[in-house]
């Protein structure tokens, strides 16, 4: 089994290692990074490279493909080069993935058309102008297509394909062996729960974002 993990200039690192963590861990796969080049990708601050062994071309046929979001997924929503891949991935692939804004990237690509998605939660109602179902639900699986919502879900959404893949014991014993028992200092890890100020405050833009 290969697993590719798409990288693209100012992606979210924790879009990517989050799934990678649970999933590289998944018995006899190969786990690739891969960009449109090789070499390093920064992330969003420019401050963390994560190197593309492969490009894209060099990886016509993997059987996961996991799509990060980030700020630079805007920039790549008209890119023809990511958009073919992914739809040519598709075509053979088992499981078609993404975390946070990277469902916007695999709907760009028409892969998510009439089917149930999430993303970062600012980025729900963008999903629906691809044609995709946008839910609020931290992981979503729609046949093959499994979308995790923002940044940290992707953790989950690798932690359930692991377990779809090799088993529920394997997946329990990676989730162990991680330590991976979240117990956050607060309860605002969503628009519902957050404070109501903080989460106006990045719907008009008004605060920085952090994707």
């Amino acid at each position: 089994m290969q697993i590719a993990i798409v990288l693209f200039d100012r992606f979210t690192a924790l879009d990517a290692v989050g799934p990678y963590e649970m999933l590289s861990r998944t018995p006899g796969a190969e786990t690739v990074l891969v960009a449109e080049r090789p070499g390093p990708v920064r992330n969003e601050t420019g401050s963390l490279a994560l190197t593309a062994d492969r490009a894209l071309a060099d990886v016509p046929a993997p059987d996961v493909v996991i799509v990060p979001g980030g700020p630079g997924q805007s920039a790549q929503m008209d890119n023809e080069v990511l958009l073919d891949w992914l739809r040519t991935a598709d075509t053979t692939s088992t499981w078609t993935t993404s975390v946070c804004s990277g469902s916007l990237l695999l709907a760009a690509a028409g892969l998510l058309t009439g089917r149930r998605a999430t993303s970062h939660w600012l980025a729900l109602d963008l999903l629906r102008t691809y044609g995709a179902d946008p839910t609020g639900e931290r992981v979503v699986t729609d046949g093959k297509y499994v979308t995790a919502a923002g940044v940290s879900s992707g953790i989950d959404m690798g932690l359930t394909l692991l377990g779809r893949i090799a088993g529920d014991t394997h997946a329990q014993a990676v989730q162990l062996l991680t330590e991976y028992d979240p117990q956050p200092p607060y309860d605002a890890g969503s628009p519902l729960k957050a404070p109501a100020e903080l989460v106006e405050e990045f719907r008009t833009g008004s605060r920085f974002t952090l994707t």
